[in-house]
């Protein structure tokens, strides 16, 4: 009995994720904010560093400008003590996905959109903004969003 429960709610879960990762998508691999970006093209860098500081959880900029069309190399720098991860998505979307965070904390992500950092790692996010708007970037591990770690992307 136990065996069909779990059997059952990993087959819940992995539905939900699905659908979580396709949610936003409009064809291929482009979404509402845009599509992976191709490495092997110039790239404007921008740098992201994450940490925590006086009881808050940050991202050094929280708010990035960027022209529609263009692709953008973060170049991420975890400087804390703790892990931190960065997705981007519509703030709709990382709302969600936070939701799925908070009932499973050690969920990994393995999208092109989002990087997880341990304490004084480094990583990177290559992305084309396809489209003009207003974009989320957020720490989905429960409770570093609530304590500040998200940010605002604008597309012009």
């Amino acid at each position: 009995m136990k065996t069909r429960i779990l059997v059952a709610a990993l087959a819940a879960l992995s539905l939900s994720t699905a659908a979580l990762a396709d949610a936003g998508h409009s064809s291929g691999d482009e979404r509402a904010y845009g599509e992976p970006g191709d490495p092997k093209k110039p790239a404007r860098t921008i740098q992201i560093t994450m940490r925590e500081s006086d009881g808050k959880m940050v991202f050094i900029p929280n708010k990035i400008d960027i022209r529609k069309g263009e692709q953008v190399k973060f170049a991420i720098r975890n400087n804390g003590e703790l892990d931190h991860e960065i997705v981007l998505a519509t703030l709709d979307e990382n709302l969600k996905h936070a939701v799925e965070m908070a009932k499973n904390p050690d969920m990994e992500h393995d999208d092109p959109n989002a990087k997880r950092l341990a304490p004084k790692k480094t990583g990177e996010i290559v992305w084309k903004f396809t489209k003009a708007g207003e974009f989320d970037f957020s720490c989905l591990i429960p409770g570093h969003r609530e304590a500040g770690m998200f940010g605002k992307i604008v597309v012009k």
